[in-house]
């Protein structure tokens, strides 16, 4: 078991998990990434293999970089700006969270969780 933190944007992170991917010989099957969801509200939290990108570019480039989409996601909803504009979009979720504290800290804790759970799974 190995944990990556690609030291690029999220928008970059294929270009070092995929080489990472390649040097541990890790099955697609067995690579889980969390990433921030604003089609989910703040606070949820689901897990999933694969899927749709849905205009995420961290997500994009974690498909170039592995070669295929499905890997294990770990969404966490941090919900979405009342605009759909690009820029204010990309401000937002670059941006500190508006919620208090405790309300973040709470969802990170819920997707620590979910986190270590799929990891036990996949390690069954």
């Amino acid at each position: 078991m190995a944990i990556l933190l690609p030291q690029t944007f999220m928008n970059a992170a294929g270009d070092s998990a995929g080489p990472a991917r390649g040097a541990l010989k890790a099955p697609l099957e067995r690579v889980v990434v969390l990433h921030d969801e604003i089609d989910l509200p703040f606070g949820e939290v689901q897990v999933r293999q694969g899927g749709g990108l849905a205009g995420h570019n961290g997500l994009k480039s974690l498909k170039r970089g592995f070669g295929d989409a499905e890997f294990w996601r770990v969404r966490v909803g941090v919900g979405r700006p009342d605009s759909t504009d690009p820029e204010v979009v990309s401000a937002y979720v670059l941006g500190r969270f508006r919620e208090p504290r405790e309300e973040v800290a709470a969802l990170i804790e819920r997707a620590a969780g979910e986190t270590e759970r799929l990891v036990e799974k996949l390690d069954e």
